[in-house]
Parts: structure tokens; C-alpha cells; sequence
């Protein structure tokens, strides 16, 4: 009877082995890895290197881009055949996560963010607003509402430059206040719509997946 009591808890001890190790390799597999801005997945890591029958579909294959015009589609291609990284979903995606960043970042006087995020020309423009603005003593109690509307105005390559506008529709409420605190523009309980076309462009041979603001004008 001991021995039989002996042999069973062997038993069941080897197959709660067992699964814990088939557990563990199944989550360690599954694990989620959340993109940032603009990221691509590091090709440098073997997990992340597609095999050559995986990596063509999605290459080639681009999704149909609603109410774009011919020219768009076009330069959008044109841009995926050059780098097997972009894809035009996450760029949008990454766009309206940059397109809120720079505006954040504008009305708080971040310099540090613009600068990491935008050209050097566009920089100096967002800079040179900030220090006007705080010589006037004047301080933005902006919010961004919501993001109607994000879609590609223009795409196609510079050489090797990638360059993409993309149109941003966007609720904003606008606050100034004086140097003493007082409201001289703007009301946050009014929202109003502001038509935005930023371009960002990349340098496709670059190592690093992000893109820069390089342009900015009104919808």
C-alpha cells in the first residue's frame, strides 16, 4: 500500500512538471510586446526576423486606402517598396500619437519634447512662439477634445527621404491667460475645430523607425 501511495504522488509529481513547463513556454511565447511612436519591430532579434514567405505579403500587399486619391495610393507604394518596415497603419497610428505630443508639448513650453520630435526648422519656429509667448507673460490652457479625422494628403519619395502629410481634424478648447492669470482668448467650455497637415519624413535607410515633423500648415 506505502509503495503504491509512493509510485502515484511520483506520478502525479511528474506530470505537475510538465505542465508547468508547457505553461511557462506558452506564456513566455505569447507574451505582448506594446509598439511606441512610430516603432518597428527590431530585426536584430531572431524572433523578430520574418521568414522570407511571411515577410512578402507584407511588403507587397498594402490595404486600400479609403477616398485616397490615385496620386496618395501611389506614393504610399512607392514608399512601402523602398522599406519593407512601413506600414501604413501603424504610421497612422503613430501619427496621431505624435500629432497629440507636439501640440502638448507646444502649449506647455516642453522644448525638450519638440525638439525630439521635430525638424530643426520646425523646431525653431514652435521655439521661437514659445519664447514670444512667455515674454509676453501670456501661458496656453489648452485641451485636445478628440481627433476626428486622420488621413494621408500626400506621400511619395524625396530620394531616399520618405515624406508623408497627413490631414488631422481635431476638437481643440484654447485658453490665454495674462502674466496675472486672466482669460484673454479663448474658452475651454467651446471646442473648436482646427484642420491641421503636418509632414513627417524619415530617412529610409536610418536604423530608427521614427519619423520627424518637418512641415506644418492649415487643412
Amino acid at each position: 500500500m506505502i509503495v503504491e501511495i509512493v509510485i502515484l504522488a511520483m506520478i502525479a509529481a511528474f506530470l505537475g512538471l510538465r505542465l508547468y513547463s508547457v505553461l511557462g513556454q506558452r506564456a513566455e511565447h505569447e507574451e505582448e510586446v506594446i509598439p511606441k511612436r512610430f516603432d518597428a519591430p527590431d530585426s536584430s532579434t531572431p524572433e523578430a526576423q520574418p521568414t522570407a514567405a511571411v515577410a512578402q505579403p507584407a511588403r507587397n500587399v498594402m490595404p486600400r486606402l479609403e477616398g485616397a486619391v490615385p496620386a496618395v495610393e501611389r506614393g504610399v507604394r512607392e514608399i512601402a517598396a523602398a522599406d519593407a518596415r512601413f506600414d501604413i497603419i501603424n504610421f497612422l497610428e503613430g501619427a496621431k500619437g505624435a500629432y497629440g505630443m507636439v501640440l502638448e508639448a507646444f502649449w506647455n513650453g516642453d522644448k525638450a519634447t519638440l525638439k525630439e520630435l521635430c525638424d530643426d526648422d520646425v523646431y525653431a519656429s514652435f521655439s521661437a512662439a514659445i519664447d514670444g509667448r512667455e515674454s509676453a507673460g501670456h501661458t496656453l490652457e489648452n485641451k485636445l477634445i478628440r481627433i476626428e479625422e486622420t488621413r494621408i494628403h500626400s506621400a511619395g519619395l524625396d530620394g531616399r527621404i520618405a515624406r508623408v502629410a497627413v490631414l488631422f481634424i481635431a476638437d481643440i478648447a484654447a485658453v490665454t491667460r495674462d502674466k496675472d492669470g486672466n482669460v484673454i482668448a479663448g474658452s475651454l467650455d467651446d471646442a473648436v475645430e482646427s484642420r491641421d497637415i503636418w509632414t513627417f519624413s524619415r530617412n529610409i535607410d536610418a536604423a530608427g523607425p521614427d519619423w520627424l515633423l518637418d512641415e506644418t500648415d492649415e487643412g
